[in-house]
């Protein structure tokens, strides 16, 4: 990803998404309403978070699922992982969980893979300031959802 983009567009856009994400309820636009923040911490430190949006075509979009570098390979993934599929079990029952992440993310897509995902979708990903990476799209479908969220 070009660092321009890094640093300009890229945060600013971050910053008005998360703006709208974090507005009450009746100030968010169609798609993030509903949307689930699940965080991770210890203390006053913020380790990792995932964010959920349920979708309009039955799906739940994982928009969102980050862990501080420095907390990497501790397990912060895979509970925020199996908090999130339980969060789509529980409230969403029978709809599967989806996510898009670059396909040279590579400890990320061995991350999905390794926690059952399935890749199944391949694409560009176009970005704002018009250029585009590979993407793979991996999916949780409802039993392995509830498999993983369980433990089983």
């Amino acid at each position: 990803m070009p660092a321009s983009y890094l640093d300009g567009p890229l945060r600013d856009q971050q910053a008005g998404m998360w703006k709208s994400r974090l507005a009450p309820t009746a100030q968010r636009d169609g798609d993030m309403a509903g949307g689930h923040l699940l965080i991770a911490e210890h203390g006053m430190d913020l380790l990792g978070f995932a964010y959920l949006i349920p979708g309009h075509d039955g799906r739940i979009l994982l928009d969102n699922l980050h862990v501080d570098p420095a907390h990497t390979g501790g397990g912060i993934g895979r509970c925020l992982l199996r908090h999130a599929l339980t969060w789509a079990a529980t409230t969403r029952p029978g709809q599967s969980v989806y996510l898009e992440v670059l396909r040279d993310n590579t400890r990320a897509t061995a991350f999905y893979a390794k926690a059952g995902g399935h890749a199944t979708a391949a694409r560009l990903a176009r970005f704002p300031t018009g250029f585009e990476l590979p993407e793979i799209e991996y999916t949780w479908h409802a039993d392995a959802i509830n498999a993983y969220a369980t433990g089983h």
